[in-house]
């Protein structure tokens, strides 16, 4: 048997700091949920803005480049889209929310001058590559998001389980045990008193 559920003053008072703890705790728990919750529907708003973006720069962009590859000529785009830099200024850091870790992509934008010679192209190359650095910027931020959305929406799993391990479980526990100690000591404190009474009773005749 747990000496601490012994009905005794002091595991009396420890089973009332226990459960004073634990709504703390839970309470704690609750808003950190919901802090989480709204961070949540924040970042899925700003997904779909930036989905519904990257879908209309890539149309764009795809129109511009058909039309760039009839004008020029597929191979000749090509050669020209061979030229474009690899990206490799994409740095990725983290900040923390609630203790939940976010991801910052950082991408330091290079020169937007195009590789080619604007005698030779058209403007519907320009088009095309000016929304396709548009759809790159785009993704990045849509990966940071997301990538942030799925560790936010897993914090929270784990949060709603503490919370209601602390509701269902724990503070019932504490609650019960806080009851029984102290019906127990009442118990003795009457039994006590009904003692007293009858020495006293007897030593008065």
């Amino acid at each position: 048997m747990d000496p601490n559920t012994f009905p005794t003053k002091g595991n009396l008072i420890l089973a009332k700091n226990s459960l004073a703890l634990s709504r703390q705790g839970y309470d704690l728990m609750d808003k950190k949920r919901n802090i989480l919750i709204r961070e949540l529907m924040e970042l899925i708003d700003k997904a779909k803005d930036i989905q519904s973006e990257i879908d209309i720069t890539f149309t764009t962009a795809y129109k511009a480049l058909q039309k760039a590859n009839m004008e020029l000529g597929i191979n000749y785009v090509e050669e020209i889209a061979l030229t474009i830099p690899v990206e490799d200024s994409i740095s990725i850091k983290t900040r923390s929310i609630m203790g939940t870790e976010i991801p910052l992509v950082k991408w330091e934008r290079s020169d937007t001058k195009p590789n080619y010679a604007f005698y030779s192209t058209r403007e519907s190359l320009d088009i095309a590559k000016a929304c396709f650095e548009k759809v790159k910027q785009l993704t990045i931020n849509l990966s940071m998001i997301e990538n942030a959305a799925y560790r936010l929406a897993t914090n929270i799993k784990k949060t709603q389980k503490r919370a209601n391990a602390l509701k269902n479980i724990t503070i019932p526990y504490y609650e019960g045990l806080s009851t029984s100690i102290q019906n127990s000591l009442e118990e003795k404190e009457r039994e006590e008193f009904t003692r007293l009474k009858v020495i006293k009773r007897t030593h008065s005749r």
